[in-house]
């Protein structure tokens, strides 16, 4: 296949295109609600395990003092800006609170709002200040291409597609920030390409290095685009190609056809809340459970037994056992844990990954009950529909079945509740970032149309208000 075919230079070309005015009505308020979202859960994820631990390791390679530094989020501690990068794109994944694209099983925002923010931190990375229509607008092509790449592979996972498929996105953004043309996309995209990865084996282990993996790419997502500028020029038939990126990362895909819907299909549209911190696949059970709970009023002592019919992919993704000694990154991706938590507590919170509930004996116990069936949908990128079925120790079968989980743009958030689910993440960052400034954000967002600097919504999430 020659280069001028190759998918992606009709994504780099929509990227460098892209207008804000040409963004209908419903984009626009879609990105909105996930900025505001993602950064207050990039807030919240100051508070996680191994923050610290990565500040400190990045801290050891100094800061830059001829391309300066960027901030890490809610600490607004300094590190060169690959590494601030790393750090913020791994505080947005890090609570697996961030929002999610269903169809392309990829979470959008982490890579791409890492790496955007970050460099919009530092001095020196764009020539002059970014407002806020253009880093929306950066912001809304970015997710059209990492959630695009997800919707185009027919294939299950290898990779974990939101590190992979996101680093494309926040390389094309970028660069499209930069005021580079679609050649120049295409160079950033490609030398992403080159440093991209990031398998599933994180995720079979509930390993840290899953979150770990998003700030790698949006680190080298920074990296691409600076080399861009400077006239790195890459491969370019990086999509298609024999050894491109859906012959090794994904398999079967129709990566043309999704081609033909940039800049009619607007992805950020189809961007699902996630209402509770855990893996996305647990989230219809959760809905279901809660659904029978407020329906039919039991508690935690009444029920013998719960049974979840799901996905394939669902039950590869959260079908882990339950177990004593689980780290927070292995319980938020166990199906059984999390089913128990939300039928003890009314729903999930941060603080049911904290080392009292893991250790719960009552929490394991319940969650033992719980079983996870696989049914014969043969989709293997579907999450829904799914059935849940709670059999009590009267012998009473409560029975529901979801064919859109809450949270997704069929069934969604209200906006009150995607208001508090943000300041309860703006209230939960470790350090402390007065309330104050949550709500300042909140305003700036809604009005970015006259943020003349996004740096200014960058300090409303430090603890210092962005003073020195």
């Amino acid at each position: 296949m020659s280069a001028e075919k190759d998918a992606v230079w009709a994504f780099a070309n929509h990227a460098a295109s892209l207008k804000y005015e040409d963004i209908p009505d419903d984009a626009i308020k879609a990105g909105k609600t996930f900025l505001l979202d993602s950064m207050g859960v990039g807030v919240v994820g100051s508070a996680a395990p191994w923050v610290d631990e990565l500040w400190s390791s990045q801290a050891a390679f100094g800061v830059d003092p001829a391309r300066g530094s960027a901030r890490v989020l809610a600490s607004g501690r300094k590190l060169a800006l690959p590494s601030a990068a790393l750090a913020n794109a791994f505080q947005i994944h890090n609570s697996e609170f961030d929002c999610v694209h269903e169809p392309a099983v990829v979470h959008p925002m982490a890579v791409l709002l890492g790496a955007m923010l970050s460099a919009a931190d530092c001095d020196g990375y764009f020539e002059g200040e970014v407002s806020g229509k253009a880093l929306l607008t950066a912001l809304i092509a970015g997710v059209d291409i990492a959630a695009g790449l997800g919707v185009a592979s027919n294939a299950p996972l290898k990779f974990f597609r939101p590190s992979t498929a996101g680093g494309f996105g926040a390389a094309a953004a970028l660069a499209r920030m930069k005021g580079m043309d679609t050649d120049g996309i295409v160079n950033s995209m490609s030398t992403a390409y080159a440093q991209m990865g990031g398998t599933m084996q994180a995720h079979t282990e509930g390993s840290m290095l899953l979150a770990m993996q998003v700030g790698f790419n949006a680190r080298n997502a920074i990296v691409a685009a600076e080399m861009a500028a400077h006239g790195a020029d890459g491969p370019k038939n990086i999509l298609e190609g024999p050894f491109g990126y859906f012959a090794l990362f994904e398999g079967d895909h129709d990566v043309g056809a999704v081609a033909e819907t940039l800049g009619k299909t607007w992805r950020i549209t189809e961007v699902a809340h996630k209402p509770f911190p855990s893996g996305r696949a647990t989230h219809g059970l959760v809905d279901g459970v809660l659904q029978l709970k407020q329906k039919h009023g039991f508690d935690a002592q009444d029920v013998a037994r719960v049974e979840g019919y799901v996905p394939s992919l669902t039950h590869r993704l959260i079908g882990r056992p339950s177990m004593t000694g689980m780290t927070p990154g292995y319980a938020r991706l166990s199906g059984q844990y999390v089913v128990a938590s939300a039928i003890l507590g009314d729903g999930v919170g941060v603080e049911d990954f904290k080392p009292d509930a893991l250790n719960d004996d009552r929490r394991l116990a319940l969650a033992s009950m719980v079983h996870i069936h696989i049914d014969e949908n043969p989709d293997p990128n579907a999450l829904a529909p799914l059935q849940v079925a709670i059999i009590l120790q009267d012998g009473r079968r409560l029975e529901v079945s979801l064919d859109k989980v809450y949270g997704a743009p069929a069934n969604p958030m209200t906006h009150d509740a995607h208001l508090a689910k943000f300041q309860k993440n703006f209230a939960s960052a470790s350090p402390a970032v007065p309330a104050a400034q949550g709500e300042a954000l909140i305003a700036a967002i809604e009005d970015i149309e006259s943020v003349k600097n996004v740096r200014t919504l960058i300090d409303l999430c430090m603890a210092n208000g962005g003073k020195a």
